[in-house]
């Protein structure tokens, strides 16, 4: 997987090659009205990726192209209806992880399988978590080990907020709860702005939640973060350390956004919408963009990702079996 740093080193190669006259990938627009599909409404993370990219690559992909909100179920109904569409190229589904690697293993039945219906064509952001204490948690307590001893100490007091059921901010905790053998309540929120709200003021003591929905009131100071989920630390919160530097090694949770197009469209066409959106990924007023939101660009090839996505699926799959959740429609 490409990191930032990757990405931004690999241009440069490309740029070389582009000065010294050498020929660029030419294929011509698909002529249609192609549209990114996403599962969660406008305004979000998922728009604030999708956008921009439509924007740089209308007039270069397709006839012109539009970015379409298809909400509800977790994103499933996006996924479902994107497996439909004709393996034209017009018809492109951004999804974060969940869908994809987790829910496979949560719901006893999907309309889908992430592995056949779909062809990946690459990420285009990565993101961690923090777990995140608000004033409902003794000011003194810095540090995942100083939290597992307040828990430990006040079990009917450790309840932690989620954005939502099942998803993979709800397993970090549940992974940490093993892990450190406490008594954890999750309380699940519909979205992460509720229950930001709650950890502000104070309702619920911690939370999981994304790096970037948070860093504003951890450097305002009204938030703090014990850790972040990823395997190395975020450049958004560099002086936070990692669950897995404060001891918990298999607490590595970050997730990606994802591009698909359905199973069977033309390889010249998934590897044509991948170059363009490396290029969209590529710009620096999109990367200062990301930035803001706590998120860092990640290009991969087609096959690079389909590796991904084949080795988050079988990773999540024991991990859900040893917590014994089952998600609810």
């Amino acid at each position: 997987m490409w990191n930032r740093r990757e990405v931004l080193l690999r241009s440069a190669g490309l740029s070389a090659l582009a000065t010294l006259g050498l020929p660029r990938l030419a294929l011509a627009q698909l002529n249609g009205n192609a549209a990114i599909v996403s599962g969660f409404p406008a305004g979000g993370m998922g728009d604030n990726v999708a956008r921009p990219v439509a924007e740089k690559l209308r007039g270069h992909y397709a006839t012109s192209l539009t970015v379409e909100s298809r909400t509800g179920a977790g994103g499933r109904i996006a996924v479902e209806y994107v497996k439909r569409a004709a393996p034209d190229g017009l018809t492109i589904l951004q999804i974060p992880s969940s869908p994809m690697v987790l829910y496979p293993h949560t719901y006893k039945k999907l309309n889908y399988d992430p592995l056949v219906d779909f062809t990946p064509v690459t990420s285009t952001v990565t993101y961690a978590f923090s777990f995140t204490a608000g004033p409902g948690l003794p000011a003194e307590i810095k540090t995942v080990a100083d939290y597992v001893k307040w828990a430990k100490a006040n079990p009917k007091q450790a309840t932690y907020g989620v954005p939502a059921a099942g998803s993979a901010l709800h397993f970090a905790g549940m992974m940490l709860q093993k892990a450190a053998d406490i008594e954890m309540t999750s309380v699940a929120y519909r979205g992460g702005a509720p229950l930001l709200n709650d950890v502000m003021g104070g309702q619920v003591p911690v939370s999981f939640n994304v790096v970037g929905e948070v860093m504003p009131h951890i450097r305002s100071g009204k938030l703090r973060s014990l850790g972040v989920t990823s395997a190395q630390r975020s450049p958004f919160l560099p002086e936070v350390p990692t669950l897995v530097e404060q001891g918990y090694k298999d607490i590595a949770v970050q997730e990606w956004l994802g591009w698909f197009l359905p199973a069977k469209t033309p390889a010249a066409t998934v590897q044509r919408l991948n170059t363009l959106v490396r290029e969209a990924l590529l710009a620096p007023d999109f990367i200062a963009a990301l930035a803001t939101y706590g998120l860092e660009p990640v290009h991969q090839s087609p096959e690079e990702f389909a590796r991904r996505v084949k080795a988050d699926y079988d990773r999540w799959g024991p991990i859900v079996r040893a917590t014994g959740f089952t998600a609810e429609d």
